[in-house]
């Protein structure tokens, strides 16, 4: 299997990219962040200056770890950080045994830190600077067929009609994605 990186595979983008046999990128994509992070924000001295009461009802005692209208408990810092190490250990042990004897010795590539496409050729994160079309005709000669997968546009879509409802929609994931310092 390979994974073609146009921009960015970063983070989650590379974990998944590196499942792959082979990764092939371009010169100036974006690659690595090997690491875990998860970012939000506290409300509650807000929310209390403006004389607004969270009312919040849970069942289970972790149910609303780190919510942001109430203050930060060391416990759940602490869980969090340790979530946070055993994703990244999982992470690393991922990019380790798929990319094995590729990686560079003596690098620590497992900081966070991301490189372009041609140092990450040299770092072993990835196997080459190519393209889609090319290198598989190249790999697999040039009789090689390509499929498009993925839901048809409707008739109105193709001439941009649900634009307010796509730009709705990518504030909404973006939003959704956020909650986890994506």
């Amino acid at each position: 299997m390979h994974a073609f990186v146009e921009d960015v595979a970063a983070s989650g983008g590379y974990w998944l990219a590196s499942a792959a046999d082979d990764v092939w990128v371009d010169q100036s994509s974006v690659v690595g962040s090997i690491g875990v992070i998860s970012a939000g924000f506290g409300a509650h001295v807000l929310l209390a200056r403006q004389g607004i009461e969270r009312r919040l009802y849970t069942a289970g005692r972790s149910k609303s770890m780190l919510d942001p209208f109430q203050p930060e408990k060391a416990e759940d810092v602490e869980r969090l950080k340790r979530l946070l190490g055993e994703m990244h250990e999982t992470f690393i042990a991922q990019v380790k045994e798929r990319r094995g004897d590729r990686l560079a010795e003596g690098q620590d590539l497992f900081t966070g830190e991301f490189w372009l496409g041609g140092r990450a050729v040299e770092l072993g994160l990835v196997d080459g600077v190519a393209h889609l079309v090319p290198k598989l005709k190249e790999l697999y000669g040039d009789k090689v067929r390509f499929a498009r997968y993925g839901r048809r546009r409707g008739f109105l879509q193709r001439f941009g009609m649900d634009l307010v409802q796509d730009g709705i929609a990518a504030i909404e994931e973006r939003a959704a994605y956020a909650r986890f310092g994506l």
